[in-house]
């Protein structure tokens, strides 16, 4: 699954582990989002998008 979050996350000007704080989950699952090697619950990728304030079909999608 294709994500934006990275692309967000810079431009809230966050690290990984910041993020990672806000979600209440590690830098490395961050990381592993990012990099599409993890994909998130359904809880989370509802978590990112209330933080983006994006619908989900904007930051995560079919490749």
């Amino acid at each position: 699954m294709r994500n934006s979050v990275r692309e967000l996350r810079l431009q809230r000007g966050l690290s990984q582990a910041e993020l990672g704080e806000r979600l209440a989950v590690s830098r490395q699952a961050v990381n592993a989002i990012e990099n599409g090697k993890h994909d998130p619950s359904l809880s989370l990728a509802f978590k990112i998008s209330r933080l983006f304030e994006r619908p989900l079909e904007a930051i995560f999608g079919d490749e």
